[in-house]
């Protein structure tokens, strides 16, 4: 076997893929919730600029895994707790984009120092923590399901009531809270469903590699449509698509999750960009000769 095709059988391996499967059979259902999550909650970074704030939270969503994986506790209610407090320090604290951006560069390298601290003192299996750092595709037992599941179904409630304000205030901040729209009670709101859903994505992409499922998606539907009711439908379809093919295409192979979901993620940012690029030179052109 030459070099190239040891490392094509690394990254795809199709052999026992059909007995492979049942092992991966609760992280499809999460993969598909955390899609869903991911994808509607993405729309709402994407319209008020906050990827920044998507990477510092998950700073401390993986310090909160690290020291839940230290102290032998739910790893997944560690990731909440540390992506709860980041959330609702940012909220509190950065009111203005200047203020938040602080907030979050200060937070992001403390929390990443104690997640290291964490780790380094954990004993247990290498893979462990290298799976909260780059994500793990066979690890997610029934309770940790339960968990994810149980979450997301508190962020998507929380999208579902606060949906239409939250829509007029990322779009217009300063109309909408002259309507009485209760402007920073709804930025406050959904910094701690940010922090809840940042925290489910770090459980399947790991913490290094969130913004794959946060953010990517709704920046390549924004890119093909503006429509208020297939942007979101899009930006879901996309992230459902990135993780479970990630998760599909990783079961055979020795290589992490991440790689996988970031391509195809990337792709199909890539393909929309050129399909939304296209499209405007097409209406240009039109508007030029007519």
């Amino acid at each position: 076997m030459t070099l190239a095709e040891g490392i094509w059988q690394q990254i795809f391996n199709f052999d026992n893929y059909g007995e492979l499967l049942a092992l991966v059979r609760n992280s499809l259902i999460a993969g598909a919730a955390l899609g869903l999550v991911g994808g509607l909650v993405g729309v709402f970074v994407i319209m008020r600029d906050l990827p920044f704030a998507v990477h510092g939270i998950s700073e401390l969503s993986f310090a909160g895994a690290s020291a839940a994986l230290l102290l032998g506790v739910n790893i997944v209610a560690g990731s909440i707790v540390g992506s709860l407090i980041a959330a609702g320090t940012i909220g509190l604290l950065g009111s203005r984009a200047r203020d938040r951006n602080s907030v979050i560069g200060t937070i992001m390298p403390f929390g990443l120092g104690l997640g290291v601290l964490f780790l380094a003192l954990y004993e247990g299996r290498a893979a462990n923590k290298f799976g909260i750092l780059t994500g793990q595709i066979v690890a997610v037992d029934t309770p940790q399901t339960s968990w994810l599941l149980g979450t997301s179904a508190v962020v998507l409630a929380a999208l579902a009531v606060m949906w239409r304000p939250l829509a007029f205030s990322s779009a217009d901040p300063e109309v909408a809270e002259a309507r009485g729209v209760p402007v920073r009670v709804l930025s406050f709101a959904f910094m701690l469903v940010l922090g809840l859903a940042v925290a489910l994505s770090v459980q399947i992409v790991g913490a290094l590699l969130v913004l794959t499922l946060v953010v990517t998606p709704a920046a390549a539907a924004a890119r093909v449509t503006a429509s208020p009711v297939l942007l979101p439908v899009l930006s879901v379809v996309f992230a459902v698509a990135s993780i479970e093919g990630g998760i599909l295409l990783a079961l055979g192979s020795s290589i992490p999750i991440s790689p996988y979901v970031t391509t195809i993620s990337f792709t199909i940012y890539l393909v929309c960009r050129a399909a939304g690029t296209y499209r405007a030179r097409q209406w240009g052109a039109r508007r030029s000769s007519s």
